[in-house]
């Protein structure tokens, strides 16, 4: 059988369309164009990391740099047109997608009812009720607010008091939602007062929710495994996964191809039949500071295999054994990933300690001038208001 070949140059064209990489970051950064971007990525993951913008706001900039966080807040907490759960990790969702969750829900329901009691240091399963009593009565609230006289421990996730990992054990089977955040804590209400009717009601059968998921992923993936569909959204097995492929195969709605990966080795993988009419476009040759935890990078095997990037994060390395930073950003520019940067912000200033290009890029003055433009721009998205680059930054 003749396998079409994706050669590498048009897989990272193609894979940098999908996440919104290929074109000039304008546009409103709010209300519908903002949710249009966030609908295109599937889902964006949260972290708390804040060194010089959280990686949500940072993921949403590198791609509309009108955006403010103010204008997320809004979409979220004030027009429910998103909403908040578990992929791979916490992530902000389009709120069309939520009835596909209840797969998720009553997954996590059965899986995390036994684990958790195994892993917590008490069994949480008598504090559920107790929990969503409170909530039902006395309205939202945080993990502060319930478990009062329990033992707190360290607060880290192995740690949780009982009344906390009930709390959160309701909000990944699906009984409550975050209503919205203080500072970076969430704040859980009952479901039915969170998530507007039309979606709440709204009950999926599994397959349809396993159809959706496979498809979804590759139409934001351009090219993917079986396995890699699976991993996506993190909701479907790679046994569904697989068999969803070959059902697709079979209706013709995807077919098999050889992905070349950076180092010229080929790699199986499936596509929708025109894929290769959505490889032509060029990216603009935009220099982009992205976040560690960007969609495009999210899967660093696959992101080493594309473009030749190892990335890991050094958060938790001690320090004389770091490589590069506690939290270095990937640059892009056009279709190849030039370096990292080790930049914080300090008071008012956002301090720019180092940048190491990837082998092979040659930092000219064009090149050095652009990147100095987009830190300039990242600067004031961040609230800095001065630039402040070491003289050997450069490395």
């Amino acid at each position: 059988m003749n396998v079409p070949v994706l050669r590498n140059s048009a897989a990272r064209r193609l894979f940098l369309a999908k996440h919104r990489l290929a074109t000039r970051p304008s546009g409103a950064g709010k209300g519908a164009d903002l949710k249009g971007v966030i609908g295109d990525l599937g889902f964006v993951q949260l972290d708390s990391v804040n060194t010089f913008a959280r990686a949500h706001d940072l993921t949403l900039w590198s791609r509309r740099q009108q955006y403010r966080p103010k204008a997320l807040g809004a979409l979220l907490h004030r027009d429910r047109q998103l909403f908040e759960h578990w992929t791979h990790d916490a992530a902000i969702i389009p709120i069309e997608s939520f009835a596909h969750w209840r797969l998720r829900f009553s997954r996590d329901e059965a899986r995390l009812s036994s684990r958790w009691k195994e892993w917590r240091r008490d069994d949480f399963h008598g504090k559920i009720d107790e929990v969503l009593r409170r909530i039902s009565d006395g309205g939202a609230c945080t993990s502060g607010q319930v478990g009062s006289g329990e033992s707190r421990g360290s607060g880290g996730w192995w740690d949780w008091h009982p009344s906390k990992t009930a709390l959160e054990y309701l909000w990944r089977s699906g009984q409550l939602s975050v209503v919205k955040r203080e500072g970076f804590t969430k704040v859980y209400d009952l479901t039915e007062r969170v998530i507007p009717s039309e979606h709440l009601n709204r009950r999926p059968h599994p397959q349809e929710t396993i159809d959706w998921c496979c498809a979804g992923a590759l139409d934001r993936l351009g090219f993917a495994t079986s396995g890699e569909l699976a991993a996506f959204w993190d909701h479907v097995t790679p046994a569904e996964a697989k068999a969803w492929c070959r059902a697709a195969l079979a209706d013709r709605q995807i077919i098999a191809i050889d992905v070349e990966s950076s180092d010229g080795k080929l790699r199986r993988s499936f596509a929708r039949p025109d894929v290769m009419d959505g490889a032509e476009q060029e990216p603009v040759p935009r220099v982009r500071v992205l976040s560690p935890f960007d969609p495009a990078l999210r899967d660093r095997k696959r992101a080493e295999r594309l473009f030749g990037f190892h990335y890991r994060i050094e958060i938790f390395v001690p320090a004389p054994k770091r490589k590069y930073g506690y939290y270095v950003f990937p640059v892009i520019e056009g279709d190849r990933i030039i370096g990292r940067i080790d930049m914080k912000r300090h008071g008012d200033r956002l301090v720019v300690r180092a940048f190491w290009p990837e082998g092979g890029v040659k930092m000219g003055a064009g090149r050095t001038k652009a990147l100095t433009a987009e830190l300039e721009r990242a600067a004031a998205f961040g609230g800095c208001g001065a630039l402040e680059i070491a003289d050997d930054w450069i490395r």
